[in-house]
């Protein structure tokens, strides 16, 4: 299957999930080419950029993944071919 190279933005509002997420980043990380996590205290959120490279149903599982645990908000982008 073809892959396609994308960029997700993960805002962490409820950062008792982030030892969650992480293991959700490991379990996808065949497909993570880059990755930077900035902690904003004072806010008390964290945002995480990702560089995936992936088929749309790997891109779409890690997002679906992440975006149902509380407190995390998820979107993509990814290239059209």
């Amino acid at each position: 299957m073809e892959t396609r190279v994308g960029v997700v933005g993960i805002v962490v509002e409820d950062l008792t999930s982030v030892p969650m997420v992480n293991d959700i980043l490991h379990n996808f990380s065949h497909i993570i080419v880059g990755r930077m996590g900035i902690p904003y205290r004072e806010k008390e959120i964290s945002v995480i950029s990702l560089i995936v490279d992936g088929t749309t149903d790997e891109i779409s599982s890690l997002t679906g993944k992440l975006g149902k645990l509380n407190g995390i908000n998820v979107k993509s982008a990814i290239t059209k071919k």
